[in-house]
This record gives C-alpha cells, sequence and structure tokens, in this order.
C-alpha cells in the first residue's frame, strides 16, 4: 500500500486544501502558486544542504581531532607500558 503524505497530511486533505485553494485564488493563479512554491520548495531544499554540508566540513574537522588525539594517547600508552616493563626488569 502505498500513501502519499506531505507534512502528515494525507491524500483526502490534501484535495480539501487544493480545492480550497481554487476557491480563494481561482484557476488561472494556482499554476504561478505552484510554480512559486517550487521555487521556494528548491530554495529550502538548497539552503539545508548547504547548513548540511557545513555541519559535516565542521564535524570532519572534529573527527580528525580526535582521531589524532587518540592516536597520540595510544603512542604514550604504549611508551609507558615499555617504561613499566624496562623498570619491571631492572627490579626482577
Amino acid at each position: 500500500m502505498i500513501m502519499t503524505t506531505i507534512l502528515f497530511i494525507s491524500g483526502g486533505e490534501l484535495a480539501i486544501v487544493f480545492l480550497i485553494a481554487l476557491l480563494f485564488f481561482g484557476a488561472d493563479s494556482i499554476p504561478q502558486l505552484a510554480k512559486t512554491a517550487g521555487k521556494a520548495m528548491k530554495e529550502f531544499k538548497k539552503a539545508t544542504n548547504d547548513i548540511k554540508k557545513e555541519f559535516d566540513e565542521h564535524t570532519d574537522d572534529l573527527k580528525k581531532e580526535v582521531k589524532d588525539g587518540r592516536q597520540i594517547l595510544e603512542e604514550s600508552g604504549r611508551e609507558i607500558e615499555q617504561e613499566i616493563r624496562k623498570q619491571e626488569e631492572k627490579i626482577n
């Protein structure tokens, strides 16, 4: 079953909204309204994509910093383990 919903509006509700728009604006202005709504949706999607791209770029930078920090900590941990082993060998 395929159900189309736009912003939680079912097909029947969408038809009612279309009929009300037809009564208020008339048949001649509906195509222009649809064109304007389409342009607005396109701009909204572009803005959303730009924000997502910028967010992803910043999170990529943070991921890289975390990865670098993790590598430094792992190297330090290995060095500490080696030093502990050396000290244990001296004791034994």
